[in-house]
């Protein structure tokens, strides 16, 4: 029996990847003895344990970015969640570790590296975060989401992405879609979300642009988050939710979406075949912008920078490709020329390859 021990944890950019290939090993290998390594205040805490995987914790330990007082805590602090991580690489005779960035990542390269266990990093971002660049200077099987990130002797195998999303079919899901979200099966659907926690930008330009867009034939469904600005008129056509608890539903009904380019954003969006407009966030090291490179250049996707996407910027761009179906129809077939469905059982696949290097 294969003993794996998963770590990451943060944001939903590092538990949901982790999280697909546990069920994916799982499905392949019942048997599987699967540990996920966390911290107590990330997402992890709670979806981790919700999946029916064993979590356990060590200390938040972020890498100091300034000279501080944290700064000179780090070491000791950071000495203390490898012993932690190799007294649990131990006690479960781990055989491989899989990593996927986030606090609980950095420690568990480290202590795989002292205890002599294989281990594989994978970057869902095109520009790496710390841990993961640690990870692949130790020496780890380096997985990449997009070609070109810079981290050396990397394989490109996509991210790793939940069921639902992974093997949704749209055309066939489509019905079903569109009459549990309440919405006219004779108009196209544009659906706009700045992600789990919401745009204000996004909420802001299209709540002020809703008169031209339904105004176009479209319906908009407007996934906003909670406090992020924007406000519901109550016109028909504009469906308005704070969250969407079942995303693949909406995704089977869009005929197009707005929204950020995060690195599971983009690549749901590829994977389910759909056009798009993407608005980076503009805050953090720029990572959002790269992640949309692979879906512009191959056509799938426009790309429009956060302090551009105004009411202004939807009516002479967005409202002239809303009535132009063909170009969202050649877009949304662009989008499918870039997927990489099977993410997750290559992950899978190369932890298992290291660990039988070292049986």
């Amino acid at each position: 029996m294969t003993s794996v021990l998963l770590a990451g944890g943060g944001t939903a950019g590092h538990v949901n990847p982790l999280l697909a290939v546990a069920d994916a090993w799982r499905g392949d290998e019942p048997d599987v003895a699967i540990t996920v390594l966390g911290t107590a205040e990330g997402l992890e805490a709670r979806l981790v344990p919700a999946r029916g995987y064993e979590l356990l914790t060590i200390p938040r330990v972020p890498f100091p970015r300034r000279p501080d007082v944290s700064a000179l805590r780090f070491p000791s602090r950071f000495r203390d969640a490898v012993r932690r991580t190799r007294a649990i690489l131990r006690e479960h005779a781990v055989d491989v570790v899989v990593g996927f960035g986030g606090y609980a990542a950095a420690p568990a390269y480290v202590a795989a590296r002292a205890e002599r266990i294989p281990f594989v990093v994978h970057e869902a971002n095109a520009r790496p975060g710390i841990a993961n660049r640690l990870g692949g200077w130790l020496g780890g099987v380096v997985a990449t989401t997009f070609p070109g990130t810079p981290l050396r002797r990397a394989t490109v195998v996509g991210m790793p992405l939940r069921a639902e999303i992974a093997n949704l079919d749209r055309r066939a899901e489509r019905p079903r879609a569109l009459a549990a979200l309440g919405l006219d099966a004779e108009r196209p659907v544009l659906l706009v979300t700045g992600g789990s926690t919401g745009a204000t930008r996004l909420n802001e330009t299209v709540s002020a642009s809703i008169v031209l867009l339904l105004g176009a034939g479209w319906q908009v469904v407007h996934i906003t988050g909670t406090g992020r600005g924007g406000t519901d008129p109550g016109l028909d056509g504009y469906h308005v939710m704070e969250y969407c608890d079942e995303m693949h539903l909406a995704l089977a009904a869009a005929d197009l979406v707005v929204c950020r380019s995060g690195a599971a954003t983009v690549t749901e969006l590829a994977a389910v075949g759909l056009a798009s407009v993407l608005v980076p966030y503009p805050v953090g090291n720029g990572e959002q912008k790269l992640n949309a490179t692979e879906l512009r250049e191959a056509g799938a996707a426009l790309l429009v920078d956060d302090a551009e996407f105004t009411p202004e910027w939807v009516a002479e761009t967005l409202i002239p490709l809303l009535t132009g179906r063909a170009e969202i129809a050649r877009m949304t077939a662009a989008a499918a020329t870039v997927a990489r469905p099977d993410a997750a059982r290559a992950v899978v696949t190369l932890a298992r390859e290291a660990a039988a290097r070292t049986a």
